[in-house]
């Protein structure tokens, strides 16, 4: 045997040995991969579910929601401010998964699900002019998602056949506390 020989039987070893390492390292990254997604899915999962918490649990919260998504101009001042910072958990919530999307981390199939969600959001003139007045706080890249969104000029359907029109009748004062509404606190 000579060296070249040798050389050669050293390099195939190699190759042998190299091969199936690559194998390993490359299913090793898949699964990690597919875990980080999963991982991904439940957080923003839990996130959603926090966020609309607040209207499930809430139902004071729920109707100034309900009016405000026909009109955010035509709420007082105490109802906009909540609307707008429920509102703003709820884009900082679909910016984070847009850049979950970005980064390969949501499917196509799934991130189809969220604009198909921020669309019917957004087909509500409330929400509209909410997002004019707040899309500052946002990336370019999510105001230009959000504003082709916009664009696409979709139809209100998401609450289609509940009576609006008997919520935005409500007042947007908060009812008075029990106490107050029998007279003054020591009386009965």
């Amino acid at each position: 045997m000579n060296w070249e020989m040798l050389a050669a039987i050293g390099q195939l070893a190699a190759a042998c040995v190299g091969i199936p390492s690559l194998i390993y390292l490359a299913v090793q990254i898949r699964e990690q991969t597919k875990e980080r997604r999963q991982s991904a899915m439940n957080a923003l999962t839990v996130q959603w579910g926090d966020l609309t918490r607040a209207l499930h649990e809430n139902a004071e919260f729920t109707a100034v929601y309900l009016r405000g998504i026909q009109s955010f101009h035509d709420l007082d001042a105490v109802s906009k401010l909540r609307f707008s910072a429920f509102q703003n958990r709820f884009f900082k919530n679909f910016e984070g998964m847009y850049y979950s999307r970005c980064e390969g981390i949501l499917t196509p199939e799934l991130w189809g699900e969220i604009e198909r969600t921020m669309s019917d959001f957004l087909a509500y003139d409330g929400v509209r002019q909410w997002w004019e007045t707040r899309k500052h706080w946002h990336t370019e890249k999510f105001r230009g998602i959000i504003d082709a969104i916009i664009a696409r000029g979709d139809k209100p359907t998401a609450y289609a056949t509940y009576d609006l029109s008997a919520i935005a009748k409500q007042s947007d004062v908060p009812p008075l506390p029990n106490w107050l509404r029998r007279g003054e606190p020591g009386n009965k």
